[in-house]
């Protein structure tokens, strides 16, 4: 159903930017009655100069009543969408253009479709960033065992020193899961799962996973099956 072209006395209303808005929770607040912009920061958690950037960005808009910004249902929708795109950290260029999109829809279910493109789009993206910042750890970590003498070279009992991830990606190893398993398991991509699973095979000095495995049965680290 369309939505309605809103109009106050003595308030000219923004005009109606057409398409369908995906269906999200709103603040605790009669939609149906506009909001002013101190209301509106309040009910998103946001201060005036959040709504004043967005409105620069061309994400948002308002309605005026003299010099007063009021803010009425299409646009506390739409915050809605702004809100829980900001929240995921969603760059500003795209909510920009998933809003474009949003607004030539023709229907609710296309605009519910785009929407959840939008977030699987950006759930890769933060499944990228997370992949890099394991890999990161993990150097890191390497950095530190083999600059402090607690790597596994320098350890008189020969114990190998893993850190939780690599302890986790063992256990997936000895279960016989192969890397691109590993990788879902783990929500990484595949490279990083290579890269964990050599500096795994490096530490106990093998030469490939099964000696890797058969020297953590032997060192107590994991249990055979």
């Amino acid at each position: 159903m369309p939505r309605d072209h809103w109009k106050y006395e003595g308030m000219l209303a923004a005009p109606d930017r057409g398409g369908f808005l995906p269906i999200l929770p709103l603040p605790h607040h009669d939609p149906t009655t506009p909001l002013a912009i101190a209301d509106m920061a309040d009910a998103f958690g946001v201060t005036h100069r959040t709504l004043h950037f967005y409105e620069e960005k061309g994400l948002l808009t308002a309605a005026r009543m003299g010099p007063m910004r009021i803010y009425n249902e299409e646009h506390i929708r739409r915050m809605a969408v702004i809100n829980a795109c900001r929240e995921i950290d969603m760059p500003i260029a795209a909510i920009l253009e998933l809003l474009t999109g949003l607004a030539a829809t023709e229907d609710q279910a296309d605009a519910d479709r785009l929407f959840r493109e939008a977030l699987l789009a950006r759930r890769r993206e933060l499944a990228a960033q997370q992949a890099n910042l394991r890999r990161q750890m993990q150097r890191i970590t390497e950095l530190l065992e083999s600059g402090d003498g607690s790597g596994p070279e320098a350890d008189d009992d020969d114990h190998v020193h893993l850190s939780p991830i690599e302890s986790e990606c063992l256990t997936f190893m000895a279960e016989g899961y192969p890397a691109p398993r590993i990788a879902r398991l783990m929500e990484m991509d595949v490279a990083a799962a290579l890269t964990l699973e050599a500096g795994i095979i490096r530490k106990f000095g093998a030469n490939n996973r099964f000696q890797a495995i058969a020297k953590a049965v032997i060192a107590g680290m994991i249990t055979a099956e």
